[in-house]
C-alpha cells in the first residue's frame, strides 16, 4: 500500500457520492416496505422485493463514506481536539438527530418499532435505542462510530508510518467481519435470539468491516485508486453476482415476500454493499478528474444528505396516507414511483430550508 499527499479539503471526494448515493437510494426502502404491506399482487411483490435488494447498500455505504471523508478531514490536524472534534459533530449530527427523534416520537408514535411507550422511561429508551422510528436504528449506530473516532485516528497514524500495517488492519478487520457474519447467522438471524437479540444491527462492530475500510481507502487513497481504474469491470461482475444471490436468498423462503429475510448481516450482501461502495468510488474518481459539474452538485447535496435522510421518513409517511396507499390499489408502480420522487424533493428542501433558516437566525443572533 502507498500514500499520497493530502489535496485540498474543499473537494468533491469519494464520500460525497456515497453519501448522496445512500441517501437517495435509502429512501426507497420505507416505500416499498408500506407499498408490500398492503398486499399486492405475487408479480408487483416480486418486483418490490428485486428493487428492495438493489437499494440495500446503503448503510455500509453511508458508513464508508462518512469515514472516508471524516479522515480525510481530521487525520492530519494535529491541532484538532477530541473535544472540538465532537462539538463540531453535536452540532452538524447530533442535534438533528435529537430533534426529528422527537418530532417522530411526539406527531408519529405509530411509527415506533417494537413496544410501544407508556411513560417517560419508556419514552427515553425508545429515543436513544432508534426505535423511533424504521429508519433510526442507522443513527443509533452510526454516531457510534463519530464518538469512536480517536480509535480510527490511532489506526491511520499508525498505519500512516509504515503502510505495510494496513495489510495487517485489512485483514483483522475482515476477520472480524467474517466472524461477526456467521455468528449473527447461527445466533440471531433465523436463530435462537432472534427477538430479544435484535438490537445487535444497531451496534457499530455489525458495520465496522465499512468503517475501517473507508478508513484504509483515504489513508491508501493512491492504491485504492489504481484499485478502482483496473478492476472496475469486475465489480461490476460482482454486484450482478451478488444482486443475484440476493435475490435467490430472498424468494427461497416463498411468498409473501418478508423483507425481514434480506438483512444486511449476510457475505451476499456484504458483497454487494462492498460491490456498489467501488463503482461509486470509481464513478467519483472519473467525474472529479474530468471536472465534471455533476460533482458539485453531489459535494452540495451530500452535506445536506444526513439530514434529508433523517426528514425522509416524515415525508414518505404522509404521502403514502395522503394518496400513496389509494393509488396503490389501481397503480401500484405509479404508487411507488410518486412517493418516492416527492419524498426525495420534500426532504432534501427540509434540509437545505432548516438549514438556511437556521444560519439567518445564528447570524441575526451575532450582529445583535
Amino acid at each position: 500500500m502507498t500514500m499520497i499527499s493530502s489535496p485540498s479539503m474543499e473537494v468533491t471526494d469519494v464520500g460525497d457520492y456515497l453519501k448522496l448515493g445512500a441517501c437517495t437510494a435509502v429512501m426507497a426502502q420505507p416505500i416499498l416496505t408500506d407499498a408490500l404491506a398492503s398486499g399486492p399482487s405475487i408479480a408487483t411483490q416480486t418486483g418490490i422485493g428485486v428493487v428492495y435488494n438493489l437499494v440495500k447498500y446503503t448503510a455500509p455505504a453511508f458508513i464508508f463514506g462518512i469515514l472516508y471523508t471524516t479522515t480525510r478531514l481530521t487525520l492530519n490536524q494535529t491541532a484538532l481536539t477530541y473535544t472540538d472534534y465532537l462539538r463540531q459533530q453535536w452540532h452538524a449530527l447530533f442535534i438533528p438527530t435529537i430533534w426529528w427523534t422527537a418530532i417522530y416520537l411526539i406527531l408519529m408514535p405509530q411509527l415506533q418499532q417494537g413496544s410501544q411507550y407508556h411513560d417517560w422511561r419508556g419514552f427515553l429508551w425508545q429515543f436513544v435505542n432508534g426505535n423511533a422510528a424504521p429508519h433510526l436504528w442507522y443513527n443509533t449506530m452510526m454516531l457510534q462510530f463519530i464518538i469512536l473516532m480517536p480509535l480510527f485516528w490511532a489506526l491511520g497514524r499508525w498505519c500512516q508510518s509504515r503502510p505495510r500495517r494496513g495489510w495487517i488492519v485489512f485483514g483483522g478487520t475482515t476477520l472480524v467481519a467474517v466472524l461477526w457474519l456467521w455468528f449473527y447467522d447461527q445466533q440471531v438471524f433465523h436463530g435462537p435470539h432472534s427477538r430479544d437479540w435484535y438490537l445487535l444491527d444497531r451496534l457499530f462492530i455489525s458495520f465496522q468491516i465499512f468503517g475501517f475500510y473507508g478508513m484504509l481507502a483515504w489513508v491508501f487513497r493512491d492504491t485504492f485508486q489504481r484499485m478502482l481504474n483496473k478492476w472496475w469491470p469486475g465489480l461490476l461482475g460482482l454486484w450482478l453476482v451478488c444482486l443475484i444471490w440476493t435475490n435467490w436468498e430472498l424468494f427461497s423462503y416463498g411468498f409473501p415476500v418478508n423483507l425481514r429475510n434480506a438483512p444486511y448481516y449476510k457475505p451476499s450482501m456484504t458483497g454487494y454493499a462492498l460491490a456498489v461502495i467501488g463503482l461509486l468510488a470509481a464513478l467519483c474518481e472519473i467525474q472529479v478528474r474530468r471536472q465534471r459539474h455533476f460533482s458539485k452538485f453531489v459535494h452540495l447535496f451530500a452535506g445536506m444528505a444526513y439530514k434529508a435522510y433523517l426528514a425522509n421518513v416524515f415525508w414518505s409517511e404522509l404521502l403514502w396516507r395522503g394518496f400513496g396507499r389509494t393509488l396503490m390499489v389501481k397503480a401500484p408502480w405509479l404508487s411507488i414511483a410518486l412517493c418516492y420522487g416527492l419524498t426525495w424533493l420534500l426532504s432534501f428542501t427540509t434540509a437545505f430550508g432548516l438549514h438556511a433558516g437556521w444560519m439567518r437566525l445564528k447570524r441575526e443572533y451575532e450582529h445583535d
